[in-house]
């Protein structure tokens, strides 16, 4: 794209224009700054809730993508980019998956998520390319993130995922883009213009950030990594969560901390097991078995 074409291309787009109320910000004291900037995004959720129809769908898609065996993959480039790699990494410890069942793909690579890369965005190839490196397949869903909508690098894995016939979603914050055109599944986060004119670090990556957490979040409820509202499948890795451990199974039955702890143990530190060996008097390999019946759905388990 020329350079012309690029100006005319970002004096259209809703997330590069002059946000009216922040005209004067650069004489504003931190308190008026801050309060104009909480105000802006406030305006976020709202922008979301009218995407929900759409949302919903793209769960139903990647939940049946699970099942399936296939992935989730994010991609993006950027704040964008950044974003998803953080939503990926951190299902395996939350929801106890494979790692590699939530993938995200930042143009640049690893590099780029601490230092720009220049012109990584800008390579409509390289999204294929990235793809193919990862054994990109129909099996999987794919999820460009772009608040522009019209990132090059987002636009060539969408058509190469859209080529093998894999489900896509694509999330910007620009209506009727070049993304939303792609993909099976648009969600439009229409936030408006940013308090700095092109800083879609901001409001727009705000949504993003809420989407993204709905996607997986509601995907592996729906596969039963939850039971009520705790994660019974998060991985005890450090103090901490060997603690939340403790707590989710005293929450989930209502028992004493010793006897948690001693479930815990027996259970091999899991503590879906663990909470189902209490409320169903079960041993661990009664209670895993029946777990495996049920394809990890705790609740459709117990007796």
């Amino acid at each position: 794209m020329t350079e012309k074409n690029l100006l005319n291309a970002l004096g259209q787009m809703l997330t590069e224009q002059r946000n009216p109320e922040s005209t004067n910000i650069d004489q504003m004291t931190a308190l008026e700054i801050v309060s104009l900037i909480n105000q802006q995004d406030k305006t976020v959720p709202l922008a979301i809730e009218k995407c929900l129809p759409q949302i919903a769908v793209a769960v139903e898609k990647i939940v049946q993508a699970f099942q399936d065996g296939g992935r989730l993959v994010y991609i993006g480039a950027g704040t964008s980019g950044r974003l998803g790699v953080l939503d990926a990494s951190e299902c395996s410890p939350t929801f106890g998956v494979d790692p590699a069942m939530v993938v995200g793909l930042i143009a640049g690579g690893e590099q780029a998520l601490r230092h720009p890369i220049e012109g990584a965005e800008d390579n409509l190839a390289q999204g294929k390319i990235d793809l193919q490196q990862i054994d990109f397949s129909k099996q999987d869903v794919l999820v460009g993130i772009a608040a522009s909508g019209r990132t090059p690098y987002v636009i060539g894995a969408l058509q190469y995922a859209h080529e093998l016939g894999a489900t896509t979603v694509a999330i910007a914050s620009n209506p009727d883009s070049k993304m939303a055109e792609l993909a099976d599944i648009a969600i439009e986060t229409v936030v408006g213009a940013e308090v700095l004119t092109g800083s879609s670090r901001m409001k727009s990556g705000t949504a993003q950030k809420l989407v993204l957490n709905m996607l997986t979040t509601a995907s592996m409820i729906l596969l039963g990594k939850c039971y009520q509202n705790l994660m019974v499948d998060v991985q005890a890795s450090n103090e901490k969560l060997k603690a939340r451990a403790v707590r989710i199974v005293m929450q989930a039955t209502d028992c004493s901390e010793y006897k948690a702890i001693k479930a815990l143990k027996l259970a091999e530190n899991n503590s879906k097991v663990a909470i189902m060996m209490i409320l169903a008097q079960l041993d661990i390999h009664q209670a895993k078995a029946l777990l495996a019946e049920y394809q990890g759905q705790l609740r459709n388990a117990l007796p």
